[in-house]
C-alpha cells in the first residue's frame, strides 16, 4: 500500500487529543514513525510549512508529503497502510462513524476551551461545564450498552473520543464537576479502551501531566 515503504513523521504536542488519535491509529497498524514534538507557543518552520492553512498539529508526513487534520489523517491511515481499518466496511456504518466523529469535533473542544481557558469564576466556565456534560451524555447515550461505539472492537469513533479522556481530570478540577458521576458508562468505556487495546494505552498522556501543562498555559495567559 502507498504508505508502507515511505518514511513517516508525526508533528504533535504530547497533550493534543487530536495528535494522539494519530498515534493510536499508527500503533494499531504497527506503522513505524518518528514523532517530532511541537512547542505550540513557538511553532516550527516545518509545522508552518506543512500546514500553512491552519498551522496546527497534527501533521502526518509520509514520504515528505503532509496530511493535515486528525480525522482526515485517520482515514488516510486506513487507506494507506495495511491492516484492519478503523472505519467499518458497511457504507451505512461508515457514515454513522463519520457523523459521530464529526459531532465530537464540532462540540467537545469548544465547550472544553471555555472550561480551561476562562478565568476562575467566569460565567463561561459554568456555561462550558453544562454544555460539556450535555455533549458527554449524548455520546454516552449513543454508546448505549455496547463495549465500543462501533460494536465489539475499537473503531473510528472510539479513537476520536478516547484521547479526550486524559483531559477529564483537568475539566473536573477547573469546571467543578465529576465526569464519572455524570457519565459513568463513558468513563468505564474509556478505561476499557486503554485496558483492552495496547495501542490506546501507549498513546495517551498521563492525566496529571495534562493538568500541569494546562496550569502552565493558564499562568502564561494570566488566567490564574
Amino acid at each position: 500500500m502507498e504508505g508502507d515503504k515511505a518514511s513517516v513523521v508525526l508533528l504533535n504536542c504530547f497533550v493534543s487529543p487530536f495528535g494522539n488519535r494519530v498515534k493510536i491509529a499508527l500503533a494499531r497498524k504497527g506503522v513505524a514513525y518518528e514523532e517530532k514534538p511541537e512547542n505550540l507557543a513557538a511553532k516550527s518552520p516545518l509545522l508552518l510549512s506543512s500546514n500553512p492553512v491552519h498551522g496546527k498539529v497534527p501533521v502526518l508526513l509520509v514520504g515528505g508529503k503532509p496530511v493535515c487534520e486528525s480525522l482526515v489523517i485517520l482515514e488516510y491511515i486506513d487507506d494507506a497502510f495495511a491492516g484492519e481499518p478503523l472505519l467499518p466496511a458497511d457504507p451505512y456504518a461508515r457514515a454513522q462513524a463519520r457523523f459521530w466523529a464529526s459531532y465530537i469535533d464540532a462540540k467537545l473542544p469548544e465547550c472544553a476551551r471555555r472550561v480551561w481557558q476562562s478565568p476562575k469564576g467566569a460565567a463561561a466556565v459554568e456555561e462550558g461545564r453544562k454544555d460539556m456534560v450535555a455533549v458527554l451524555k449524548t455520546l454516552e447515550a449513543e454508546l448505549g450498552g455496547k463495549p465500543y461505539f462501533g460494536g465489539a472492537a475499537l473503531g473510528h469513533v472510539d479513537v476520536a473520543l478516547v484521547t479526550f479522556a486524559p483531559w477529564f481530570a483537568t475539566y473536573e478540577r477547573l469546571g467543578g464537576f465529576s465526569v464519572a458521576a455524570e457519565c459513568p458508562a463513558l468513563v468505564a468505556w474509556a478505561a476499557r479502551c486503554a485496558a483492552e487495546n495496547p495501542c490506546v494505552a501507549a498513546s495517551l498522556p498521563d492525566g496529571e501531566a495534562v493538568f500541569q501543562f494546562v496550569c502552565g498555559m493558564r499562568k502564561h495567559f494570566g488566567l490564574d
